[in-house]
């Protein structure tokens, strides 16, 4: 039986429960999960594994690339600049950034470019792992190249080129990289453990990802068409084939890739960082907030829903963030958030003041919602 470590105030139990359950029965490895209400931490969970090679165990300072929640970290520093008039989602992407109208592109509004709009899923041509780790011969490939569909006619998943056009943004803008912007707007002023773009010095706290388990059947079929060779979707994820996402030589385990600025995929973080983010987006935590009513209305309000062209089921989206849906469980109607691939999971609730993160190693292969994620937030749910 796995020893559980941390905190859990009364009325909790439940998420508790759900997090030995995860061990007991779902297949965990390493993790940890914290929940904030009204700015206050009242779950702070961590347990199992950090190297199943070297039985590493997880402690309270273990980190955890999240893969796409980091998205959720960029989109707040969009909403940051727009709350303080230095952009506008209403306003075209060349208006900030004049090399982007390339190519037909000249319309293209940041509010496009941030709910998966803009048809640039992976660059064309294909780069090489060096150019990607590079970041800016991506930016500039995205600004030069011809969208894969008309800008606004349909919303595909920018599983990794959102970050890139997002911190490209950031950087035009502001004159900050968006690992600097991050670092100092948002991580500074709350005291996260939480970063794009790992320093060196980190490294050793970062958990080892194992990748998920073949899928087999139906779940193997419908990968396949999600991701599939020369599918929108298996283009997206790897940059045509410069990432791996799966395998033993993944490369999201490399130091290469946690040093670099990967806004889509690579943040490295804790979940007491992740729920503390999010907590803070909706009211204050410690006397910071990083966003104001109005602000998150503007982030969380859905600017698309329907069949992905890049991951096939529906999705639906804000500006930068998921929204509660079938494919994408977060807490309820109003909530917003994002998944990363293998089941990590950050969200806000203003409805209850709710902060959510959690992080692990063991990946799952499954697509709407990871069911170690799920059963924690419906224990959340009950609890709330």
């Amino acid at each position: 039986m796995v020893e559980i470590h941390g905190e859990v105030e009364d009325g909790f139990a439940a998420v508790a429960d759900a997090f030995v359950e995860n061990f007991e029965q779902r297949g965990e490895l390493g993790a940890a999960c914290s929940l904030f209400v009204e700015g206050r931490q009242v779950v702070d969970l961590w347990a199992g594994t950090a190297n199943s090679a070297t039985q590493e165990p997880w402690t309270s300072d273990t980190m955890a690339l999240v893969f796409s929640a980091t998205k959720g970290a960029t989109a707040i520093c969009i909403g940051m600049l727009v709350e303080r008039g230095m952009l506008d989602y209403d306003a075209p992407v060349a208006a900030y950034w004049s090399e982007f109208a390339a190519a037909g592109k000249e319309a293209v509004t940041v509010s496009q470019l941030m709910s998966h709009q803009a048809g640039l899923i992976f660059a064309d041509p294909p780069l090489g792992l060096k150019e990607v780790l590079a970041v800016d011969p991506v930016v500039e490939a995205l600004a030069a190249q011809l969208p894969r569909w008309e800008p606004g006619s349909m919303h595909g998943y920018h599983a990794l080129t959102y970050g890139w056009l997002a911190g490209e943004l950031v950087r035009r803008v502001d004159g900050r990289r968006i690992g600097r912007f991050f670092a100092d707007e948002v991580a500074a002023p709350l005291g996260l453990d939480f970063w794009i773009g790992l320093p060196e010095a980190e490294e050793c706290r970062v958990a080892v990802l194992r990748g998920a388990p073949r899928p087999e059947g139906d779940e193997l079929e419908l990968m396949m068409k999600i991701a599939g060779p020369g599918t929108n979707g298996g283009r997206a994820l790897t940059m045509d084939g410069a990432l791996a996402i799966s395998g033993p030589g993944m490369s999201f385990n490399t130091r290469a890739v946690h040093a670099t600025e990967m806004p889509a995929a690579n943040g490295i973080t804790t979940a007491r960082s992740l729920a503390r983010m999010y907590a803070a987006t909706i009211g204050e935590v410690d006397g910071v907030r990083l966003a104001q009513d109005s602000t998150v209305d503007q982030m969380r309000r859905e600017q698309v829903r329907g069949p992905d062209a890049c991951l096939v089921l529906e999705t639906r989206f804000g500006h930068g963030f998921m929204l509660h849906c079938d494919t994408s469980p977060l807490l309820a109607e109003g909530s917003f958030g994002h998944y990363g691939a293998g089941g990590s999971l950050g969200f806000a609730d203003p409805a209850t003041g709710i902060g959510f993160g959690y992080v692990m190693n063991a990946m799952g292969g499954g697509i709407a919602g990871d069911p170690r994620a799920v059963a924690l937030t419906d224990a959340v749910r009950r609890c709330s």
